[in-house]
């Protein structure tokens, strides 16, 4: 109803044509379609969905990383997602340092490859944990060695597998570390003016702090660009949960260990004949040999049964099976 002129309006619009204070030529022009600026060696290949859904994708996978790292460097890590943009890839290689710690991952089942950059500082970092130190970083960047090149090779095989849970709900993912490398002019995937998405996540290990970015080529995303947005996402993450959770909850479950006693009696008894037991000494408890016992499943009493053996083995048969309320 916006659009709708009452009485009044209609009336002060005649009135100003006729007056000369509207021209009608230039009302035209205004109604004409704005012509925008198209920039063709930095096309828009990825939208402002693409780098949300991306940055969906990878805060999963910050969360991850955050879980994980501590058990192989034995130290508090945080991951959080920073930014999200497009650039071509000399842009991104260009603003590269030298040395500079750089995963090259095949991104199968896709075709092309995808690159991790790890910050210097945070790659220092690893490897003091690794090797049994505080986990403080060098002063002066100098050249990995060898021995540190493969610390950081493991390190950055740990962070790549990670990615698959986070990809699920878009495609099953199976990312294997082609190579690792230190120089920026090695690792050329592609073309320099190809567009690229680099998701930047903020790292801190302990009270070290770095940056890792991911950069994912358009020529690599280019095959599943079209569930590169939130609603596939979401859509599909509800679909998986609805089929096979109930069964994935049943299956969890049944691989929990949980403790089971069998209770045969109570005694009390003073402190120094505690201390002066013998092996074949006998403690009186409060029960008869031919009394139930009392199973418990956690702290929770749930069987009652005979005391036994079985294969050489003490064992408990089950008499009954206690309910709630009973």
């Amino acid at each position: 109803m916006g659009d709708v002129l009452s009485q009044n309006e209609i009336d002060s619009l005649l009135a100003a044509l006729s007056t000369g204070e509207l021209d009608v030529e230039q009302m035209q022009e205004s109604t004409e379609k704005q012509i925008k600026n198209y920039d063709f060696k930095r096309p828009a290949k990825f939208s402002k969905e693409h780098l949300r859904t991306l940055e969906i994708i990878f805060e999963h996978y910050g969360r991850l990383i955050s879980t994980n790292l501590p058990l192989y460097l034995r130290k508090n890590v945080q991951v959080s997602v920073a930014s999200s943009e497009t650039v071509t890839f000399s842009e991104f290689t260009n603003a590269l340092a030298n040395p500079v710690i750089l995963g090259i991952v095949n991104f199968a089942p896709l075709s092309g490859n995808i690159i991790i950059e790890l910050g210097t500082n945070l790659g220092y970092t690893m490897i003091d944990r690794m090797l049994g130190g505080q986990g403080e970083p060098l002063d002066k960047t100098r050249e990995f060695s060898e021995i540190e090149l493969t610390i950081i090779e493991k390190m950055m095989i740990v962070c790549m597998q990670l990615m698959r849970e986070p990809w699920k709900n878009v495609l099953d993912i199976n990312p294997v570390l082609d190579r690792l490398e230190t120089n920026p002019q090695f690792a050329q995937i592609i073309a320099p003016n190809d567009m690229i998405a680099i998701v930047t996540l903020n790292m801190k290990i302990g009270d070290v702090e770095g940056i890792m970015t991911i950069c994912l080529p358009y020529f690599t995303l280019e095959d599943i660009m079209d569930r590169l947005n939130t609603k596939y996402w979401y859509a599909n993450m509800q679909e998986k949960v609805d089929e096979g959770y109930q069964e994935h909850i049943g299956d969890l479950i049944k691989k929990v260990s949980i403790p089971v006693k069998a209770l045969l009696g109570r005694s009390v008894i003073s402190v120094s004949d505690f201390a002066s037991l013998q092996v074949g000494d006998v403690i009186r408890l409060n029960t008869h040999v031919d009394e139930e016992l009392k199973v418990y499943v956690g702290n929770i009493k749930k069987f009652t049964a005979l005391p036994g053996s079985s294969k050489e083995q003490y064992a408990v048969r089950v008499t009954t099976v206690i309910r709630e309320g009973d």
